[in-house]
């Protein structure tokens, strides 16, 4: 029993000593100018880059594989951030990228199916990377005026990449039945991670290729307006840093833009769960002109969404940014210039309440754009129809700003406006004036009666501690 327990542990130590494996052989100094490309699996790391024959110098039927071998090796990539690149090396993969991108855009019946995968492991290869950390811009310390991007050290290879693989998505010869054995989910979704770099060159690229990828590939379109969905309620509601959205929302005012109507429920719910929230965020600045163009074009589709969305952009109102304030009213009376009648009349109390807070605000920028809106003309035949509702609204804050507002040019714009309420009804601007007055007496008799209160209270006090009446006094005078 014993020789045969020996026997098994010999047996089992010998096969241990043959599966281990042997120590790797040091790299060659030849791999030092490369670098891997992110997570991708297509990089070539481990060949020199050798130059291939022009296409010119090539036989037309000999063309094709030379095609290929120029895509495959365009895989190889190199390490741009080395103290010492390999600067032939990279040279010469320029010049093969511009190479091929002039032999696609200047020959018909140069695309066929084999150069679909190769040149989506080109992009892959070149492009597809861990992108660093994004800055946190909810930081106190974060000035988004002094940061400088940081643009991607391999761009010189990268933007030829990029506009080789649009060059192929807009040929011709081009076959979205045939690519899209290639061009799948997760080459998109690879595509879409890439938005979040720091290097707007990329991005503006980035968004011409992926907005080519939806029109060409119905089946992928559902796929991508989720991913982005996915992305900005992340942004929103988890704080996640993204570089991408002012492009994502470019594409998708193009995308709006075709909607058939009657709008389907799934793009209301987008409107009124996605793009109406993205004006939460402080950062909202970045891509506020793209997000106001996708409401808009949403009002346009339907005029009954009007009211949610005002409503909605009235939820997320700023107290303390001046700055996202002036860029809402602009919103706002963007929307009022295509807003119809009849919806008008739904969100008058709650949009001039908060006119009224616009043009009472102490930030001379913020009333001063609030009071542009009486420089409309369609906002003002609006309100003149409305004025017996709106005037009531607005009257008390613009009265006060007339007599008390610092800034002239304030008041001098207030004046203006109450001259127009005063011509388009001058009984309701009388009675409004002298309630308003009346109303201000009242308050003034109140405040007497209460310091002659607190006066009769300090007297009935005077024989009592001193400490006592010193209280009193300055809860008096408080």
């Amino acid at each position: 029993m014993t020789n045969v327990i020996m026997m098994t542990i010999l047996r089992r130590t010998r096969n241990r000593k043959q599966s281990t494996p042997l120590p790797s052989s040091p790299k060659s100094k030849k791999n030092k100018g490369k670098r891997t490309s992110g997570n991708s699996s297509h990089s070539i790391l481990s060949q020199e880059f050798c130059v291939l024959p022009s296409f010119k110098d090539t036989p037309v039927g000999e063309r094709n594989d030379l095609f290929l071998k120029k895509l495959q090796q365009c895989c190889i990539v190199f390490d741009f951030t080395l103290p010492n690149p390999d600067n032939k090396g990279i040279e010469q993969k320029r010049a093969t990228l511009n190479e091929l991108l002039d032999y696609v855009s200047n020959n018909n019946g140069v695309i066929f199916e084999q150069i679909y995968p190769e040149s989506i492991k080109l992009l892959q290869a070149n492009a597809v990377r861990c992108l660093p950390p994004t800055l946190d811009e909810d930081k106190e310390d974060f000035d988004n005026d002094e940061e400088e991007p940081n643009y991607e050290p391999s761009w010189p290879h990268l933007q030829l990449v990029y506009e080789y693989f649009l060059r192929i998505l807009e040929c011709p010869d081009f076959q979205p039945s045939v690519c899209k054995k290639y061009c799948d989910q997760k080459f998109v979704l690879q595509i879409m991670n890439l938005f979040n770099s720091e290097d707007p060159r990329e991005r503006d690229l980035l968004k011409t290729m992926l907005y080519r990828i939806y029109a060409k590939f119905l089946g992928l379109r559902a796929f991508i307006r989720k991913n982005i969905n996915f992305i900005f309620l992340r942004y929103i509601f988890e704080n996640e840093p993204f570089n991408g959205v002012a492009e994502f929302l470019e594409i998708l005012g193009s995308i709006i833009n075709g909607f058939a109507v009657p709008l389907k429920q799934e793009h209301k719910h987008f409107l009124l769960k996605v793009l109406i929230p993205l004006h939460k965020p402080r950062q909202m600045t970045l891509y506020h002109a793209q997000l106001a163009y996708c409401i808009v074009q949403f009002v346009e589709k339907d005029s009954t969404l009007t009211e949610p969305i005002i409503l909605g952009i009235l939820k997320y109102w700023p107290k303390t940014n001046s700055p996202k304030e002036v860029m809402l009213l602009g919103e706002i009376e963007e929307i009022l210039d295509i807003i119809e009648p009849s919806q008008f009349s739904k969100v008058i109390k709650p949009l001039f309440k908060m006119l009224a807070r616009s043009v009472s605000s102490p930030q001379f920028q913020v009333a001063e754009r609030a009071l542009y809106y009486w420089n409309n003309e369609y906002i003002m035949s609006l309100i003149e129809e409305h004025n017996q509702e709106i005037l009531p609204i607005m009257f008390p804050a613009l009265y006060k700003i007339s007599k008390e507002h610092w800034n002239q040019t304030i008041v001098a714009l207030v004046y203006n406006v109450l001259k127009t309420f005063m011509e388009m009804n001058s009984q309701l601007f009388d009675d409004l004036t002298l309630s308003y007055k009346a109303e201000r007496q009242k308050e003034r008799r109140k405040e007497v009666q209460r310091l002659e209160a607190w006066s009769k209270i300090s007297k009935r006090a005077s024989d009592q501690s001193p400490y006592v009446t010193t209280i009193i006094e300055k809860q008096g005078n408080g």
